[in-house]
């Protein structure tokens, strides 16, 4: 159950940064996990694929870089803005 609240503060560190009306165009969330964090990776992608589905959010998919170390980050927020990608 660790990962369950891992995830719901990132999904609170995304809806910190992101603003409310744009909640539902989040496409990716990355996010940095350490072999020595002591997070089980596949366990936490569950739980922010549960929840990115969920309203506020629509569609949004966890993107999981296994790193060696204690890391646990949220790296990116990819945001649909509507125009073309750059």
């Amino acid at each position: 159950m660790h990962e369950m609240s891992l995830a719901l503060e990132v999904c609170a560190i995304a809806e910190r940064h992101v603003p409310r009306d744009q909640l539902a165009n989040i496409i990716e969330v990355g996010l940095e996990v350490g072999d020595a964090a002591g997070v089980e990776a596949d366990s936490l992608e569950f739980w922010l694929e549960t929840l990115l589905t969920s309203p506020p959010f629509k569609a949004a998919r966890p993107v999981i870089a296994r790193v060696t170390g204690d890391v646990l980050r949220v790296s990116y927020l990819e945001v649909d803005d509507g125009r073309p990608d750059d």
